[in-house]
């Protein structure tokens, strides 16, 4: 049987890291929850995703849906099913965040930090092979990637050796 640990009085372990790192981790994985959400209303309400032109990818709404309507369909599922992945990813992000790494579980900081950066390592080469890497379609991840990056940093150097 274990010794029951000690809590500090804000209810966290007394190995707890304070400071801007678990916050600026959390912020990171708010800041998928909400690109996600705004992809899936993209989804349906413009189709094309932010950033992105009917020039860029060959036509408007209208006119894929008009050359095939499953085509249409696939690609809207394929929207629907990616921002579910962002969401998810970011509520675990969130979670590793304020559960793990405030306590001081470098597991959960490594966790959180390694999840998004291989989604956005498998995700981002043929943005730029396919002549789609706008910043306007790709900036609000740079940002979170810098966000995620930098609260990294901060949280590992707190984490008690």
């Amino acid at each position: 049987m274990s010794a029951p640990s000690a809590t500090a009085p804000t209810g966290l372990p007394s190995a707890s890291i304070a400071g801007p790192g678990p916050t600026l981790v959390a912020l990171a994985g708010i800041g998928l929850v909400g690109y996600g959400l705004m992809f899936l209303v993209r989804n349906f309400t413009g189709f094309i995703e932010l950033g992105l032109s009917p020039e860029l990818i060959g036509g408007t709404p209208d006119e894929i849906r008009a050359f095939s309507p499953r085509l249409f369909n696939y690609i809207s599922h394929l929207q629907v099913a990616l921002s579910a992945f962002i969401i998810a990813v970011g509520i675990s992000v969130v979670a590793l965040a304020w559960q793990g790494i405030r306590t001081g579980q470098r597991w959960a900081l490594w966790t959180a930090f390694v999840a998004p950066v291989v989604a956005v390592g498998v995700a981002l080469p043929l943005h730029y092979t396919y002549g789609i890497a706008t910043m306007g379609h790709l900036g609000i991840i740079y940002l979170d990637a810098v966000i995620l990056l930098v609260g990294t940093v901060l949280a590992a150097k707190a984490l008690p050796r």
